[in-house]
């Protein structure tokens, strides 16, 4: 786990987007059997997030990239919301939104 410490959202963003694409190109994950069957769409290779504010006041968004190498935009630390994209935006575009 890292961190980096941005001034300014849109560096942050794209750092995000930068490394999220480093770890999708990294490639896809493998199927996994436990219980049932979880396909590479059912998991996620990486978490990365975006924290601002303080420690009452802190917005956490951010994006898994998944094992078939999807971008997953969610909002919320402990309890997440996903980030439903509008019109032609990214996962990236949508956390920006969230954080803005």
């Amino acid at each position: 786990m890292s961190r980096e410490r941005f001034d300014e959202l849109g560096d942050a963003v794209s750092a995000l987007a930068r490394e999220a694409e480093a770890i999708r190109a990294e490639g896809g994950l493998e199927g996994v059997s436990l219980v049932r069957d979880f396909g590479p769409g059912e998991q996620v290779a990486a978490r990365l997030e975006i924290s601002t504010g303080r420690w009452l006041r802190t917005r956490t968004a951010g994006v898994d990239v998944m094992g078939d190498g999807s971008f997953v935009a969610f909002a919320g630390g402990v309890t997440r919301t996903e980030l439903a994209p509008k019109g032609s935006e990214s996962a990236f575009d949508a956390v920006r939104r969230s954080l803005a």
